[in-house]
């Protein structure tokens, strides 16, 4: 069945672009390094909660939109294995760009699939 990471993060509206340019750098890296899909999705019909919610777990503010994500991976060692790939590759090195969200408020973790239809 595979293994998932997964990552929520609030991005300004304004930042829509920069957000997409840097999810469409980053996901080849992934492919290159053993996973099997990038998804990257923004938010278009995500409901206020009365005790929770996506841009309340962000933390949102303004005009933050929250951005859902995962990479599918074979398994957790092809994720091990890939995520170490990419750290240690140059194109991950020296980043001068600043990045398009606010990475203290990013929900990230590895999840491994219980059901699968």
């Amino acid at each position: 069945m595979g293994y998932a990471d997964g990552y929520l993060v609030p991005v300004s509206a304004a930042n829509k672009q920069a957000y997409r340019t840097l999810a469409e750098k980053m996901a080849p890296l992934f492919l290159e390094f053993g996973a099997t899909r990038v998804v990257e999705c923004w938010a278009d019909d995500v409901p206020t909660g009365e005790v929770t919610d996506f841009a309340r777990a962000v933390h949102s503010t303004g005009d933050e939109i929250a951005v859902f994500s995962w990479v599918e991976w074979p398994d957790k060692a092809a994720r091990v294995a890939g995520w170490a790939k990419m750290m240690a590759d140059n194109r991950m090195q020296g980043e001068s760009e600043p990045a398009p969200f606010d990475g203290k408020r990013m929900i990230y973790g590895g999840f491994a699939p219980i059901v699968e239809a």
